[in-house]
């Protein structure tokens, strides 16, 4: 009588020389075959999805730049793109002083829908006013005397069926309330940052 371990043994064989024999080498399978390839991203090569925001784009290094991002798949018909960076982990008694329910770290406006990068340190477009009032970046900066001690970072890149009609300065608020009705979608990326230890 055969032994079944042999048979066992020989038709797992058989098996791995057919898988070797019929499945092509290099061929590395979809793992989400339902995420679209023209999906509409922003991104940055220095940090992942809810990563760690590197200290060089950050208030603990002097003088503060910005990250550099890339712009995937913004839709066709749009006529620019607005960069809005905000930090929703404020303190209550920094919401209080200040009356606002975010800090503005970043406004960019009527960026070229053709932009596919913005790179270190570089803007695009058209800078919007900070929440210190400044045409400019500024980089993460939770005080360590509140908690949370690690605060999120919103970048969101919005795609326009328009070129908003504001000067340089215009605020968030006055940006938002221009795009009202021409959003074309939106992209987000989370940064995090905790400040280094003194």
């Amino acid at each position: 009588m055969p032994n079944p371990y042999v048979i066992t043994g020989v038709g797992i064989a058989i098996l791995i020389a057919l898988i070797i024999i019929f499945v092509p080498w290099g061929e590395v399978p979809n793992i989400d075959p339902y995420m679209p390839e023209n999906l509409f991203t922003i991104e940055s090569p220095v940090f992942p999805e809810s990563g760690t925001i590197p200290a060089k784009y950050t208030c603990d290094v002097t003088p503060t730049i910005s990250p550099p991002l890339t712009i995937r798949n913004a839709p066709g018909e749009a006529r620019s793109l607005a960069l809005i960076v905000v930090d929703p982990d404020i303190s209550e008694e920094t919401k209080r002083a200040r009356g606002i329910e975010v800090f503005d770290h970043w406004v960019l406006f009527n960026i070229s829908p053709e932009t596919k990068e913005i790179e270190e340190g570089q803007s695009a477009g058209t800078h919007g006013k900070n929440g210190k009032g400044t045409n400019e970046y500024l980089g993460p900066c939770p005080p360590p005397e509140y908690a949370p001690k690690e605060h999120r970072y919103f970048f969101t890149l919005y795609a326009l069926d328009t070129m908003l009609n504001l000067k340089e300065g215009a605020t968030k608020d006055e940006v938002l309330a221009a795009m009202e009705g021409h959003e074309l979608g939106s992209a987000t990326l989370i940064g995090r940052y905790e400040r280094l230890s003194r």
